[in-house]
């Protein structure tokens, strides 16, 4: 009986130590996850609704109603082109690591392949993690849409239709798809191996636009008239519009960064709204006591300042230091896009520069101190001051990166087909100009 008893559990092990293999191996494959598909579904709706129609109705609002059109067009028009560029090569150089390029020439640091251009290889049954490659494919290219629309904002009622377009398919390529693939590439990307933290694009998306669209304005000029002639925003109401689509929208943007549905998106969502919050107040107190009243569109810029401050620390930051840095951000954003503006002279129209490049600055930077766990954060850092360096190196790289060949493109464009209208097509308004439409009818 005890030889029986013995031979059953010996049995017994062996075909647990031949089924331990299969076992583990189907523990760690990755399984479709409905809930956080379901959520990054409607991340992704969220974020393209940033686009069109929020940051087009935050900028069209802004500017003078004969120009409201133009800019309504111009984000429309980036939307599409960026959607058919980001399927045909984008992705792929985004952040498909394997292939010709990273295999042959080693530039994967740099650069992802284009083994995956068209979307080669990818199937309803593919996987990103627990959610369907298709739907973060998606998600994507939504932050690589609102990222050259954003500059539209600083060239807005001067810049050429045609050059505008051209200016982006060249940025995309150039500065965009690379930055994205050095942060958010992966295991030997660059700046992600230098360990820059980013949760969801104070480099990539809001420096990196922040300063091309600083560039872009200094190279085109300031606009006729400027600063002598009034050019007040002719629709406040679209831009209180826009920016709400952009507060809601960006809760997709930052908490969708986690590509799951748990606690790090919870978090993430959070402190979204209190970094939001504390930068709309913190703004509209600055512009209170400086100018002795507070304005609809300082609060609306003190939020949107804060939504981009807190992007690279949301996977990160606590709610005390998401509080400290959208209070710091709406003071330093107000200055910037009003005192700095004014002295320095240079005309960024809807003030892309003095908000979305420095707030971005500003949270790339204090992301290193907020992810540390002595001031509430959640980040797997060596110590806050080490990673404030390495931050610091990131921004410094952005900024270079962005700088120098967002001139080359721009110059390169202004060689041959020429960069803004004349000055009779700027008096008459791009809406008629350029679209023979109206904004408004008049009759």
């Amino acid at each position: 009986m005890k030889l029986r008893t013995l031979s059953v559990r010996a049995s017994l092990f062996v075909l647990l130590l031949a089924l331990a293999p299969a076992a583990l191996a189907q523990a760690t494959t990755p399984a479709l996850d409905t809930g956080d598909t379901a959520w990054m579904l409607t991340a992704t709706f969220l974020v393209l609704m940033m686009t069109i129609p929020g940051l087009a109705l935050f900028y069209g609002g802004m500017v003078r109603a004969k120009n409201v059109l133009s800019v309504l067009m111009q984000c429309f028009a980036i939307t599409a082109l960026v959607s058919v560029l980001w399927i045909v090569y984008g992705y792929s150089l985004a952040f498909d690591t394997t292939g010709m390029i990273a295999d042959t020439v080693n530039l994967h640091s740099v650069i992802g392949s284009l083994k995956q251009a068209m979307l080669a290889g990818i199937q309803p049954s593919s996987l990103y993690g627990t959610v369907p490659t298709s739907v973060f494919v998606m998600f994507q290219m939504t932050f690589a849409i609102i990222t050259p629309a954003l500059i539209v904002g600083a060239v807005a009622e001067r810049m050429k239709f045609t050059a505008l377009l051209w200016f982006v398919g060249l940025w995309f390529t150039i500065v965009y798809v690379p930055m994205a693939h050095m942060v958010w590439g992966g295991p030997g990307s660059l700046l992600g191996g230098w360990g820059v933290l980013d949760f969801a694009g104070g480099t990539v998306v809001h420096i990196n636009a922040g300063i091309a669209g600083l560039v872009a304005c200094l190279v085109i000029g300031k606009r006729h008239g400027y600063p002598h002639v009034a050019m007040a925003p002719h629709n406040l109401g679209y831009t209180l519009m826009g920016a709400s689509m952009l507060w809601l929208g960006w809760f997709g943007f930052n908490a969708g960064s986690a590509v799951a549905a748990n606690g790090s998106a919870g978090m993430a969502m959070l402190v979204t709204q209190i970094a939001t919050a504390a930068a709309a107040l913190g703004w509209m107190i600055a512009e209170w006591l400086r100018h002795g009243r507070p304005s609809m569109l300082g609060i609306a810029s003190g939020a949107v300042a804060g939504l981009v401050a807190v992007t690279p620390a949301a996977g990160t930051a606590g709610p005390g230091g998401a509080l400290v840095l959208g209070l710091v951000t709406g003071v330093i954003c107000f200055f910037s896009a009003t005192s700095l503006k004014r002295k320095l002279g240079y005309d960024d129209s809807l003030d892309v520069f003095g908000v979305h490049a420095v707030a971005g600055i500003v949270g790339a930077l204090l992301t290193g101190p907020l992810a540390a766990a002595v001031f509430g954060g959640y980040g797997n850092v060596a110590g806050p001051w080490s990673q404030l360096w390495i931050q610091c190196k990131g921004v410094a790289f952005t900024v270079v990166w962005s700088g120098v060949l967002t001139l080359v493109i721009l110059k390169l464009i202004g060689w041959t087909i020429g960069l803004r209208v004349d000055q009779e097509e700027e008096q008459l308004g791009l809406d008629l100009a350029l679209h023979e439409e109206r904004g408004y009818n008049l009759s």
